[in-house]
Protein backbone atom coordinates (compact mmCIF):
# COMPACT_ATOMS: atom_id res chain seq x y z
CA UNK A 1 0.00 0.00 0.00
CA UNK A 2 1.29 3.68 -0.91
CA UNK A 3 2.03 5.63 1.79
CA UNK A 4 -0.87 8.26 0.22
CA UNK A 5 -3.03 5.34 0.80
CA UNK A 6 -2.24 4.77 4.20
CA UNK A 7 -2.87 8.36 5.19
CA UNK A 8 -6.13 8.71 3.39
CA UNK A 9 -7.53 5.20 5.43
CA UNK A 10 -5.95 6.89 8.80
CA UNK A 11 -7.49 10.26 7.75
CA UNK A 12 -10.99 8.14 7.22
CA UNK A 13 -11.07 7.05 10.60
CA UNK A 14 -10.24 10.05 12.10
CA UNK A 15 -6.85 8.80 13.33
CA UNK A 16 -3.86 11.40 14.11
CA UNK A 17 -1.36 8.50 14.70
CA UNK A 18 -0.27 5.76 12.14
CA UNK A 19 -0.14 1.98 13.98
CA UNK A 20 2.87 0.71 13.91
CA UNK A 21 2.82 -1.70 11.51
CA UNK A 22 1.51 1.15 9.14
CA UNK A 23 4.24 2.96 9.74
CA UNK A 24 6.81 0.43 9.04
CA UNK A 25 4.71 -0.25 5.80
CA UNK A 26 5.10 3.76 4.72
CA UNK A 27 9.22 3.60 5.44
CA UNK A 28 9.23 0.17 3.86
CA UNK A 29 8.24 2.21 0.27
CA UNK A 30 11.38 4.94 1.03
CA UNK A 31 13.86 1.52 1.55
CA UNK A 32 14.34 2.83 5.27
CA UNK A 33 15.90 -0.16 7.01
CA UNK A 34 13.98 -1.87 9.90
CA UNK A 35 14.54 -4.29 12.15
CA UNK A 36 12.85 -7.68 10.78
CA UNK A 37 9.19 -7.92 11.59
CA UNK A 38 5.90 -9.07 10.88
CA UNK A 39 2.43 -9.01 12.37
CA UNK A 40 0.28 -11.75 13.72
CA UNK A 41 -3.48 -12.28 14.21
CA UNK A 42 -2.85 -15.77 16.44
CA UNK A 43 -0.46 -17.39 18.74
CA UNK A 44 0.29 -19.83 15.84
CA UNK A 45 1.45 -16.84 13.65
CA UNK A 46 3.57 -15.16 15.96
CA UNK A 47 5.35 -18.31 16.77
CA UNK A 48 5.93 -18.85 12.42
CA UNK A 49 6.84 -15.30 12.65
CA UNK A 50 9.33 -15.55 15.22
CA UNK A 51 11.21 -19.05 13.69
CA UNK A 52 11.62 -17.32 10.79
CA UNK A 53 12.56 -13.54 11.47
CA UNK A 54 15.27 -15.36 14.10
CA UNK A 55 15.58 -15.29 17.97
CA UNK A 56 15.56 -13.42 20.13
CA UNK A 57 12.39 -11.67 19.29
CA UNK A 58 9.91 -8.55 20.54
CA UNK A 59 6.25 -8.56 20.84
CA UNK A 60 3.88 -5.06 20.83
CA UNK A 61 0.72 -4.70 20.87
CA UNK A 62 -0.78 -3.18 17.40
CA UNK A 63 -4.21 -1.10 18.27
CA UNK A 64 -5.61 1.71 16.64
CA UNK A 65 -6.66 2.36 20.10
CA UNK A 66 -3.57 2.20 22.27
CA UNK A 67 -0.87 4.91 21.60
CA UNK A 68 1.43 4.16 24.60
CA UNK A 69 1.84 0.06 24.76
CA UNK A 70 3.96 -0.38 27.53
CA UNK A 71 0.89 1.83 29.62
CA UNK A 72 -1.30 -1.41 29.02
CA UNK A 73 1.71 -3.68 29.79
CA UNK A 74 1.61 -4.24 25.76
CA UNK A 75 5.25 -4.89 25.19
CA UNK A 76 7.80 -8.14 25.76
CA UNK A 77 11.05 -7.90 24.59
CA UNK A 78 14.07 -10.67 24.46
CA UNK A 79 12.37 -13.94 23.62
CA UNK A 80 14.16 -16.69 23.18
CA UNK A 81 11.97 -19.88 22.31
CA UNK A 82 8.42 -20.54 21.23
CA UNK A 83 7.37 -21.25 24.56
CA UNK A 84 8.10 -17.35 25.76
CA UNK A 85 6.48 -16.33 22.41
CA UNK A 86 3.62 -17.84 22.71
CA UNK A 87 3.35 -16.95 26.57
CA UNK A 88 3.87 -13.38 25.63
CA UNK A 89 1.08 -13.09 23.35
CA UNK A 90 -1.87 -14.70 25.62
CA UNK A 91 -0.57 -12.26 28.20
CA UNK A 92 -0.31 -9.03 26.28
CA UNK A 93 -4.15 -10.15 25.06
CA UNK A 94 -5.18 -10.63 28.46
CA UNK A 95 -3.33 -7.19 29.55
CA UNK A 96 -4.83 -4.95 27.06
CA UNK A 97 -8.35 -6.58 28.14
CA UNK A 98 -7.74 -5.33 31.18
CA UNK A 99 -6.08 -2.05 31.32
CA UNK A 100 -8.06 -1.22 28.25
CA UNK A 101 -11.20 -3.23 27.74
CA UNK A 102 -12.60 -1.47 24.59
CA UNK A 103 -9.57 -1.23 22.55
CA UNK A 104 -9.61 -3.14 19.40
CA UNK A 105 -7.03 -5.38 19.12
CA UNK A 106 -5.45 -5.26 15.35
CA UNK A 107 -2.48 -7.79 15.48
CA UNK A 108 0.52 -8.53 17.86
CA UNK A 109 3.60 -7.03 16.15
CA UNK A 110 6.55 -9.81 15.99
CA UNK A 111 10.11 -7.51 15.60
CA UNK A 112 14.02 -8.72 15.86
CA UNK A 113 15.64 -8.09 18.58
CA UNK A 114 19.08 -5.95 17.86
CA UNK A 115 21.41 -5.76 21.02
CA UNK A 116 24.63 -4.83 19.99
CA UNK A 117 25.05 -0.92 18.54
CA UNK A 118 24.55 2.71 19.32
CA UNK A 119 21.51 4.18 19.72
CA UNK A 120 20.16 7.36 17.33
CA UNK A 121 17.28 8.81 16.89
CA UNK A 122 16.18 10.27 13.37
CA UNK A 123 12.69 12.37 13.72
CA UNK A 124 10.94 15.03 11.60
CA UNK A 125 8.47 17.95 12.74
CA UNK A 126 6.85 20.24 10.52
CA UNK A 127 6.91 23.56 12.10
CA UNK A 128 4.88 26.49 11.23
CA UNK A 129 7.60 28.78 10.11
CA UNK A 130 9.84 26.59 8.15
CA UNK A 131 7.85 23.39 7.02
CA UNK A 132 9.35 19.89 7.92
CA UNK A 133 12.52 20.11 9.58
CA UNK A 134 14.88 16.36 10.09
CA UNK A 135 16.60 15.88 13.16
CA UNK A 136 19.14 13.62 14.55
CA UNK A 137 20.33 12.94 17.47
CA UNK A 138 21.14 10.73 20.67
CA UNK A 139 18.46 8.09 20.84
CA UNK A 140 16.74 5.42 23.15
CA UNK A 141 14.96 6.74 26.46
CA UNK A 142 17.24 9.49 27.53
CA UNK A 143 17.24 11.46 24.10
CA UNK A 144 15.17 14.18 25.96
CA UNK A 145 17.17 14.74 29.02
CA UNK A 146 20.40 14.61 27.19
CA UNK A 147 19.11 17.04 24.50
CA UNK A 148 22.04 15.93 21.91
CA UNK A 149 20.62 17.15 18.95
CA UNK A 150 20.32 18.98 15.63
CA UNK A 151 17.89 20.20 12.99
CA UNK A 152 18.21 21.00 9.35
CA UNK A 153 14.85 22.04 7.21
CA UNK A 154 14.21 19.43 4.77
CA UNK A 155 15.06 18.92 1.50
CA UNK A 156 18.74 18.10 3.37
CA UNK A 157 21.54 16.59 0.86
CA UNK A 158 24.72 14.49 1.65
CA UNK A 159 26.77 17.32 3.37
CA UNK A 160 23.86 18.91 5.23
CA UNK A 161 23.23 15.57 6.99
CA UNK A 162 27.13 14.80 7.67
CA UNK A 163 27.45 18.32 8.95
CA UNK A 164 24.53 18.11 10.86
CA UNK A 165 25.73 14.83 12.45
CA UNK A 166 28.49 16.69 13.17
CA UNK A 167 27.17 18.85 15.74
CA UNK A 168 26.17 16.20 18.01
CA UNK A 169 28.41 14.60 20.66
CA UNK A 170 26.70 11.20 19.66
CA UNK A 171 28.39 12.21 16.47
CA UNK A 172 31.78 11.50 17.93
CA UNK A 173 30.94 8.22 19.39
CA UNK A 174 29.77 6.50 16.09
CA UNK A 175 33.13 7.53 14.03
CA UNK A 176 34.86 6.11 16.68
CA UNK A 177 34.92 5.57 20.96
CA UNK A 178 37.48 3.02 23.14
CA UNK A 179 38.10 1.09 19.47
CA UNK A 180 34.18 0.69 18.35
CA UNK A 181 33.48 2.31 15.20
CA UNK A 182 29.87 2.05 14.03
CA UNK A 183 28.35 2.38 10.69
CA UNK A 184 28.09 6.27 9.62
CA UNK A 185 27.80 6.12 5.85
CA UNK A 186 24.05 3.95 6.70
CA UNK A 187 22.98 7.00 9.05
CA UNK A 188 23.64 9.08 6.64
CA UNK A 189 21.40 7.00 4.04
CA UNK A 190 18.69 6.97 6.76
CA UNK A 191 18.57 10.49 7.05
CA UNK A 192 18.05 11.22 2.89
CA UNK A 193 15.91 9.00 2.54
CA UNK A 194 13.54 10.50 5.87
CA UNK A 195 14.17 14.15 4.30
CA UNK A 196 12.51 12.42 0.71
CA UNK A 197 10.07 10.70 2.77
CA UNK A 198 9.18 14.45 4.59
CA UNK A 199 9.61 16.18 1.71
CA UNK A 200 7.30 14.15 -0.54
CA UNK A 201 4.54 14.05 2.29
CA UNK A 202 3.74 16.90 3.73
CA UNK A 203 0.79 15.72 6.40
CA UNK A 204 3.30 14.51 8.51
CA UNK A 205 3.77 16.60 11.34
CA UNK A 206 5.44 14.50 13.62
CA UNK A 207 8.45 11.15 12.57
CA UNK A 208 10.31 9.66 15.13
CA UNK A 209 12.91 6.89 14.23
CA UNK A 210 13.69 5.58 18.19
CA UNK A 211 16.07 4.40 18.45
CA UNK A 212 18.07 3.36 15.03
CA UNK A 213 20.40 0.97 16.25
CA UNK A 214 23.86 1.76 14.44
CA UNK A 215 25.77 -1.50 14.01
CA UNK A 216 29.37 -1.97 12.63
CA UNK A 217 28.15 -2.86 8.92
CA UNK A 218 24.42 -1.69 9.50
CA UNK A 219 21.78 0.57 11.02
CA UNK A 220 18.16 -0.45 11.29
CA UNK A 221 15.15 1.47 13.22
CA UNK A 222 13.61 -0.32 15.79
CA UNK A 223 11.09 1.47 16.89
CA UNK A 224 8.62 4.16 14.62
CA UNK A 225 6.14 6.47 14.79
CA UNK A 226 4.55 8.81 12.17
CA UNK A 227 1.51 11.36 13.04
CA UNK A 228 -0.29 13.45 10.24
CA UNK A 229 -2.49 16.14 10.54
Amino acid sequence: MKPSQIFKKVKKYKRKNLLEFETRQVLEQYKIPLAKWGLAKKVTDAITLSKKIGFPVALKIASRDIVHKTDVRGVFLNLNSEKEVEQAFNQITKNVKKYKPKARIDGILVQRMIRDGQEIIVGGKKDPQFGQVLMFGGGGALVELLEDVAFRVVPVNKKDADEMMQETKSYQILKGFRGKKYDVNSVLDILLKTSKLLEQNPEIIELDLNPVIVCQKSAFAVDARIAVE
